[in-house]
């Protein structure tokens, strides 16, 4: 079992910045991957930004250029930091791990972008 825990998520006005910050804690030797997705009210849960544990990274095109996922291996913290926000970002953000027993999904976290 893997547990997620996400945190960083609120309210930011149209260009600005936000950290969200997702610690995996439980049986973190089985992950090999961690990322992000988000679901937008009526909308399908999408990929924002995937990480492996070699350290690739994969984004969607819509954040290219925006958002860069990081990962502390020492803390076991996936971080997805997002720059230049637009109104279109507003939606629940999820963690997601990937592991060689199945995949896990944090509690989401809020974000609204918005003057």
């Amino acid at each position: 079992q893997v547990q997620l825990v996400e945190s960083g998520g609120g309210l930011v006005q149209p260009g600005g910045s936000l950290r969200l910050s997702c610690a995996a804690s439980g049986n973190i030797f089985s992950i090999v991957a961690m990322g992000w997705y988000r679901q937008a009210p009526g909308k399908q849960r999408e990929l924002v930004a995937v990480i492996s544990s070699g350290g690739g990274t994969r984004y969607a095109d819509s954040v290219k250029g925006r958002f860069t996922i990081s990962r502390d291996n020492r803390n076991n913290t996936v971080y997805l930091q997002m720059n230049s926000l637009k109104p279109e970002d507003t939606a629940v953000y999820y963690c997601k791990a990937d592991s060689a027993y199945g995949s896990y999904w944090g509690q989401g976290t809020q974000v609204t972008v918005s003057s």
